[in-house]
This record gives C-alpha cells, sequence and structure tokens, in this order.
C-alpha cells in the first residue's frame, strides 16, 4: 500500500480552472485502476484548519495498491495532463503507513498497522468530520493550537487541507521524528486540554489519525520543496 499526497498551485486568473478540476477529477479517479482510496481537497491558508480557503491551492490525497500504479497515474492519466497544462506548480510526496485509527467516510483507507519502532521523519494526517453544534467551539481553539505546533520542536511544515469549508477539515504536518510529534501531542498543555475538549464537548461525527513514513517528495510548493534534505536520512 503506498499513499500519495499532490498540493497544486494555480495561477489567480485560472483559479475558475481549479473549480472545475475538483468537478471532472472525480470521474478519472472513481475509474482508476490500482487506486483504492481518493479525496479531491481544498486548501487552507494558514497551514491548519482555517476558514479562509485558499483559492489557488488544491490536493489530491490517494492510496495504492502499489508503487507501479502510482506511477502509471503519474505518467499517463489525465489528471497529470491537466496539471502539466494548467497548473503554477506542484508538489507530491510519497508515504508508507505506519499507524492509523479512526474513519474517513466509514473506510479506514490505511489500514490500521503499527510500526513501533519507527523513530524518523514522519507525517501526521489529522482529520475530522465537526458536528454543526459544535462548530463555534472548534473554531475558537483552532489559531491556540496552529501557533503551538508552529514553534513546536521538530516541527517542518504543515497544510491545511479538506473536502468542504468549516466542517470536513484535515491538517497535514511533517516532523522531524516520532519522538517530536509525541512531544506535541501529549506533552504541550494547550494542546492536550483541547483533545480534552474534544472527547467531553464530542465535537466529531467522525474523525481519523494517521502517521506515514515519508518515502519521497518531488516538486515545489511556493518555489521551494518543503522537505528540502530531510528525507536524506529516511532509510529507503
Amino acid at each position: 500500500m503506498l499513499t500519495s499526497i499532490t498540493i497544486i498551485r494555480y495561477r489567480k486568473p485560472l483559479i475558475p480552472i481549479a473549480l472545475l478540476a475538483m468537478a471532472i477529477h472525480r470521474l478519472p479517479l472513481s475509474l482508476r485502476k490500482g487506486c483504492t482510496f481518493w479525496k479531491l481537497l481544498g486548501s487552507g491558508r494558514n497551514g491548519t484548519f482555517d476558514l479562509k480557503p485558499d483559492w489557488q491551492q488544491w490536493g489530491l490525497l490517494a492510496v495504492w495498491k502499489s508503487r507501479e500504479d502510482f506511477d502509471q497515474f503519474q505518467k499517463k492519466s489525465f489528471i497529470t495532463g491537466w496539471w502539466k497544462l494548467f497548473a503554477q506548480e506542484g508538489w507530491t510526496i510519497l508515504l508508507d503507513p505506519i499507524q492509523s485509527h479512526g474513519k474517513w467516510d466509514g473506510k479506514q483507507p490505511f489500514g490500521n498497522g503499527n510500526n513501533a519502532d519507527y523513530n524518523g521523519p514522519v507525517a501526521v494526517l489529522t482529520r475530522a468530520t465537526i458536528r454543526t453544534r459544535r462548530l463555534k467551539n472548534f473554531w475558537s481553539n483552532v489559531d491556540e493550537v496552529a501557533n503551538i505546533m508552529a514553534t513546536a520542536k521538530g516541527y517542518v511544515t504543515s497544510i491545511g487541507i479538506g473536502e468542504a469549508p468549516i466542517y470536513r477539515q484535515a491538517t497535514f504536518s511533517i516532523w522531524e521524528s516520532v519522538d517530536d510529534v509525541k512531544a506535541f501531542a501529549y506533552r504541550s498543555r494547550e494542546h492536550a486540554e483541547v483533545i480534552k475538549k474534544t472527547r467531553s464537548e464530542d465535537w466529531y461525527s467522525e474523525e481519523l489519525f494517521a502517521r506515514f513514513r515519508p518515502i519521497e517528495s518531488f516538486g515545489t510548493l511556493h518555489d521551494a520543496d518543503p522537505l528540502k534534505g530531510l528525507l536524506n536520512f529516511v532509510e529507503q
């Protein structure tokens, strides 16, 4: 199993083309052999959950049966041809799922394996469907947690992504090590308090948390490779 996340940026005049892609790319993805799960995603502006969408930035998360299936998509698909024609730039990261719990639209797309021995660079996906009656509680706590994460030890970068504005949100973040993620998640007082609120106030109707081993990264985002130098130390 292989997971890919591709982030695409369009020039401002081509925002209508980006919106069109969200509609017409669904059919080729549905028919794509070797792709077991996919989500077309919008993007926030501040690297985390965000009420203000970045209309120039869009994403695709996909799960593949094999590397060969991804390579065929990358070389010959209608969607990658679209990106080459219209996108200003794009960045892709390939990931090996090492731990996952929870569901996404009732599915467990990344399995639920556990690789407790791995402690290299790690990517984290946190995704939730927020209950309508809890939206105010959720959004009133987002900025504080985002600011803490961005200054945490071992933090590399993050991207806010989501299937729908306001209530179906996700954050994809990358860290230097699993220990750094654990330190942020469990030893940050502010973050721990927010986690308690999600349980006691029942914020989510569905949630998923997954960790991945980064395998490969290529392309650029804002004219730079977000992981420059980081994957030199990942065992292939």
